[in-house]
């Protein structure tokens, strides 16, 4: 049995009954019917059933917001662009999805030819988290019914309600039985399933540790494995920064979801000759950040996600105080049922100590002083993750630096980093691999296939 509970006042707002293995079985046999029919499906059919679902998600948008506010804690106002975001990228696919399966045709060096196709592969499982409950699904979901393919969800356990939402809406469009299936299961059966024959692939949003799990699972039983997994992204502002922009920006940046993003700016790396005039702006900006209910439409901070992911990021603030950092304001319990905590700056971090590595999933900056750009990008790279970043500056030939320079999937320029559904999104080193969004991440789970013609030979001789 699921329990979700609301982090703003700690009551139970649903139980859901776990999938036992005959249930299990029968999703995936349901998964490897649906595959065989909708593989042959045409583009058209596949682009109007977008449509209808994006026209499903438009008209239960409120409901649909509201779930994931009383589910993990975020604003009502930014669970209302998540469902925004979700819809559109459904519309993406629909309208951009034929031209990614274009076929191309290219010279071979005996006289002939080759076509190369993208061919779908069968059911492919998600894993996915609780701190973006929809979009994260649904950027796995919007490509995977374009390609041909067939999707199971395995969500995280404090978010069933939304996962059976999705499920709702997929049914409300007149989706295929078992197009798509929400699997309430625990982690213990995910390597079963990945085993699974019917089963061809799977993608991991999440931790480093439960990345790791899946991609032993995928890794035994030769199957391909996307991961998208934490980060530690660095801001980095320069002297030629408009520094006002900049320090709000940065504020919205470390506190959106409570902090609990992986693309979240969560190191600040300010050069010396601005750092005071940034800090003095930045810590403004953080302190002035509203607080409360989170279906209150004024609110800019609700609770996280559970008590213990409150305690964690309280726990990494006291190890970074005992490792010599200073702890100019917040980061402290407040003291109310569920799972709140205040904003807070950490400045003074040792780049060497253990929770400099780490990634704060929660809303504490730590702010370091860098003397030139070379320092900048050293610091920027002296972590074990590379998911994103964002850069700060006027400057054109430091703009190249930083996009060359940074060992990232991404990296902003003058503006906050986001997803889009049509620019790649992953990351290098412990942030993962392989890419979602655009044609690269429906991609990712397609048979890339090359039909070979000889010499004097045309396609369909």
């Amino acid at each position: 049995m699921f329990t979700s509970i609301n982090p703003a006042t700690g009551e139970t707002v649903g139980t859901y009954p776990e999938l036992d293995a005959d249930g299990i079985e029968m999703a995936l046999a349901r998964a490897d019917a649906a595959f065989r029919s909708w593989r042959d499906s045409p583009l058209e059919k596949r682009t109007e059933l977008l449509g209808r679902i994006a026209d499903a998600w438009e008209a239960n948008k409120q409901h649909l917001a509201e779930t994931a506010t009383r589910e993990m804690g975020k604003t009502l106002a930014s669970a209302v662009a998540e469902v925004e975001k979700c819809i559109t990228g459904f519309r993406h696919y629909a309208t951009n999805g034929p031209g990614y399966l274009e076929s191309v045709t290219v010279q071979t060096a005996g006289g002939g030819h080759a076509v190369a196709r993208w061919l779908p592969m069968g059911p492919v499982l998600a894993v996915m988290p609780w701190n973006f409950p929809y979009w994260q699904v649904v950027r796995f979901l919007a490509p995977t019914i374009m390609a041909g393919n067939v999707g199971l969800l395995k969500h995280a356990s404090n978010v069933q309600g939304c996962a059976a939402l999705i499920q709702q809406m997929m049914s409300a469009a007149g989706a295929p039985d078992g197009l798509f299936q929400n699997l309430p299961i625990k982690s213990d059966k995910v390597s079963a399933i990945i085993a699974d024959r019917r089963v061809v692939a799977v993608t991991l949003t999440g931790s480093e540790g439960a990345g790791a799990q899946v991609a032993q699972a995928a890794g035994r039983a030769l199957k391909k494995v996307v991961l998208e997994l934490g980060g530690s992204d660095p801001l980095i502002v320069m002297p030629s920064a408009d520094i006002d922009l900049a320090a709000r920006t940065a504020v919205t940046a470390r506190i959106q979801n409570a902090g609990q993003s992986c693309i979240c700016a969560k190191r600040m790396i300010v050069h010396a000759d601005v750092y005071d005039a940034f800090l003095e702006r930045f810590e403004a900006g953080m302190k002035a950040v509203t607080i409360g209910d989170p279906m209150a439409r004024d609110t800019g901070m609700g609770p996280l996600s559970s008590a213990a992911q409150r305690d964690a990021v309280l726990e990494q603030v006291a190890r970074a105080r005992a490792e010599g950092a200073t702890l100019r304001f917040g980061a402290e319990k407040i003291a109310r049922e569920g799972a709140w905590m205040t904003p807070g700056v950490l400045t003074d971090m040792d780049p060497e100590s253990d929770v400099a590595k780490e990634e704060i999933f929660g809303p504490v900056a730590a702010v370091y002083k860098v003397k030139d750009i070379d320092a900048a990008i050293a610091l920027a790279n002296d972590v074990p993750y590379g998911l994103g970043s964002s850069v700060w500056t006027g400057d054109d030939a430091e703009i190249e630096r930083f996009a060359r320079d940074i060992q990232s999937g991404m990296t902003a320029i003058n503006s906050l980093l986001a997803s889009t559904p049509e620019a790649p999104f992953g990351g290098v080193k412990l942030s993962g691999h392989g890419r979602e969004l655009g044609p690269w991440g429906m991609h990712e789970f397609m048979n890339l296939k090359a039909v070979m013609f000889g010499k004097d030979v045309k396609a369909g001789d």
